[in-house]
């Protein structure tokens, strides 16, 4: 439907880099006080279970010469059992209609199954062609001032605990442990924004679909993808417009003391 190719636009559009593969979590600036990262969310129940936990704002991609599939209701019934963040519509592949009107019956009749779902009034955004592998800019622009604009609904239950999204993660554990007993208990560093509350040291941690677990360690580092130092200018100058990936290779070297 045309996920991966969103993320891309809305990456050039925010940072003016070319991501080709996007891979994990991609962290950009999108104004003076708003870091955003988007996470690309497959059709797989259990990635939409994960990525239910933690959104705060859905793109909910659909594709308009089709219509809405069975995944995206699904979806949409996930985010309800887990606090119901902000949900915008992007409708993509609009330029498959070659006949205005059966366009224009097509987005009237979207846009009020869409309302139905969510509540009146949500927002809908519509995408039309592509230009060298991107949507159209005016469209990418329309849509990245709401996201860099818009207000998310606090939810209780994240509000009052902490939670973290690894955008990175390396294995520590020694080569000639893994060598010898493949199966043996591994030591993994998690890298990325702790969100929520602070976490108190010593209590154990959550990982989605692997149980519960113990930190030997916590440290913070500094931040890969830090805000713009000044606001009282317009605007923001390309040296400000940062972009951190790193399981897409992209955004500044860092180095982990060993």
């Amino acid at each position: 439907v045309g996920k991966t190719t969103l993320i891309r636009s809305l990456t050039k559009h925010y940072t003016r880099h070319n991501v080709n593969d996007i891979k994990g979590p991609v962290t950009v600036i999108a104004g003076k006080k708003r870091r955003v990262t988007f996470v690309e969310c497959t059709s797989d129940l259990n990635v939409m279970v994960d990525c239910a936990k933690f959104a705060d704002l859905v793109l909910l991609v659909v594709d308009g010469s089709f219509g809405f599939e069975m995944e995206t209701f699904e979806f949409l019934n996930m985010l309800q059992v887990h606090g119901f963040p902000k949900v915008m519509g992007v409708l993509t592949h609009l330029d498959q209609f070659t006949n205005p009107t059966i366009l224009r019956k097509t987005k009237k009749k979207l846009k009020a199954r869409f309302w139905t779902e969510i509540y009146d009034g949500a927002k809908l955004f519509y995408i039309g062609g592509m230009v060298h592998g991107r949507y159209n800019k005016r469209d990418v622009l329309n849509l990245a001032r709401f996201i860099a604009v818009a207000k998310f609904r606090p939810l209780t239950w994240r509000l009052t605990h902490p939670y973290m999204l690894a955008d990175r993660f390396e294995d520590l554990t020694p080569y000639e442990e893994v060598r010898v007993n493949p199966k043996c208990d591994r030591e993994v560093a998690l890298f990325g924004y702790l969100r929520g509350t602070n976490y108190k040291p010593g209590t154990r941690v959550h990982l989605a679909g692997v149980g519960d677990l113990d930190v030997t360690d916590l440290s913070v580092l500094t931040d890969p993808c830090p805000l713009p130092s000044t606001i009282k200018r317009k605007g923001l100058s390309d040296k400000e417009r940062l972009i951190y990936a790193p399981m897409s290779d992209v955004g500044g070297l860092i180095f982990d003391k060993d």
